[in-house]
């Protein structure tokens, strides 16, 4: 007998998987306009936050179409998220050493994407199912997103004018000054 989630046969399942693949190419699809319309700390708040459609996978029950519909959203989050992470460095320090920082940043989520199928389905089993760990997920997306606005205020309130900026060049400014 197969083991039915909420009632889904595994037909359905599969399905609801089709349909989140979908869900992502949409969700790449918009992020050009989100990125028009807001800057990297904002865009990574607001992704972050949004994996709140993993809390209602979590804690809404059903009925199915209802869930895939949720399993949709949040695959369009993921679409998002996928280039978010693919633009973070130029779009905060340019490509200078893209590089390395690319591979700086891409190591802990290549990581966390390479164990997360075992992960996942042990800590489902362990927390009591898949709905209780949709929960699990959303609370580390929330300590996340709490993180990345403190991340994203501390930075502001520290950020240092670029050596050349006009402030910090002084009487070495190419500029000419007027005089009195």
């Amino acid at each position: 007998m197969v083991d039915r989630e909420r009632g889904a046969s595994p037909t359905t399942a599969a399905w609801a998987l089709g349909l989140g693949g979908a869900g992502q190419t949409l969700g790449r699809t918009l992020y050009a306009s989100l990125a028009h319309r807001t800057t990297a700390a904002t865009r990574t708040l607001l992704l972050i936050a949004a994996g709140a459609t993993t809390l209602a996978l979590g804690l809404i029950p059903g009925p199915i179409p209802l869930l895939v519909v949720l399993a949709i959203a949040a695959s369009m989050v993921r679409g998002n998220l996928t280039l978010l992470q693919a633009t973070a460095v130029t779009d905060r320090w340019g490509t200078t050493h893209y590089g390395a920082l690319s591979g700086l940043l891409a190591a802990p989520a290549t990581v966390a994407a390479a164990i997360a199928p075992w992960a996942g389905a042990n800590l489902a089993h362990t927390l009591g199912g898949y709905s209780h760990l949709f929960v699990a997920l959303c609370v580390a997306s929330l300590a996340a997103a709490i993180l990345a606005a403190l991340a994203s205020a501390g930075t502001a309130r520290a950020h240092v004018p670029h050596p050349r900026s006009p402030r910090q060049r002084g009487s070495h400014s190419r500029t000419k000054r007027l005089q009195p």
